[in-house]
């Protein structure tokens, strides 16, 4: 990848791994967006970005993302993408559709062709596949480490962190399956794929900055 040229970083992520909080580091130290699939639902639902509204606005502007971004003040702090996660973590991946996916998968494209940007969620390895400036990431972690950091995040019983996080890898990997005919745990799928394990954050962002300069 060669962030002297725009660029798109995805990362896939295990909940507990902390993968979301390196996506929002990492394009802190590259002075790009951050953007999650939450972020994307919640414009999706709010401003009815269906698949054929989204092929009317590019037809009658090309850089309506651009419009929507100023608009909606996205990359100002002023949209949480919390605002449209459950409580325990657990994104609403049962009532996607296929016609959602294709518009999500739509959104993200035409983010990418406006700015240089990193993305967290589960389908950006595969809607990015072909894309000329893309670095793949995969933040793994042992299910020790991800049930403590859940515990303290969530401020939850072990008991509970166990069953959201075997809930949740079920919930993604179905998800996965279903619209990208692949699994993500396939390292084929990734550029670099890191450990978690004994390393923090802000290591993991250093980790992957020394990656690309590479």
């Amino acid at each position: 990848m060669n962030k002297n040229e725009k660029f798109v970083i995805t990362i896939n992520r295990e909940l507990g791994s902390g993968g979301r909080t390196v996506g929002e580091k990492l394009a802190k130290k590259l002075g790009v967006t951050f953007y999650d699939k939450a972020v994307i639902k919640g414009l999706e639902e709010k401003y009815n970005l269906t698949v054929e509204e989204i092929e009317k606005m590019r037809n009658k502007k090309h850089s309506w993302w651009s419009d929507l971004k100023r608009v909606t003040g996205i990359g100002e702090g002023l949209i949480s993408s919390s605002r449209y996660i459950s409580e325990m973590g657990k994104e609403p991946d049962g009532l996607t559709t296929e016609k959602m996916f294709k518009a999500e998968s739509e959104i993200l494209e035409d983010i990418a062709d406006v700015e240089s940007c990193v993305i967290a969620g589960r389908s950006g390895f595969f809607v990015f596949r072909n894309h000329p400036n893309h670095l793949c990431i995969m933040i793994q972690a042992s299910i020790p480490f991800r049930v403590k950091r859940l515990m303290r995040k969530k401020n939850i019983t072990e008991e509970e962190a166990i069953k959201i996080i075997e809930e949740v890898d079920e919930m993604r990997e179905n998800y996965v399956k279903r619209y990208t005919g692949t699994t993500r745990y396939d390292t084929r799928n990734y550029n670099l794929v890191i450990s978690a394990d004994g390393k923090t954050e802000d290591q993991i962002v250093d980790q992957i900055l020394l990656y690309i300069e590479q």
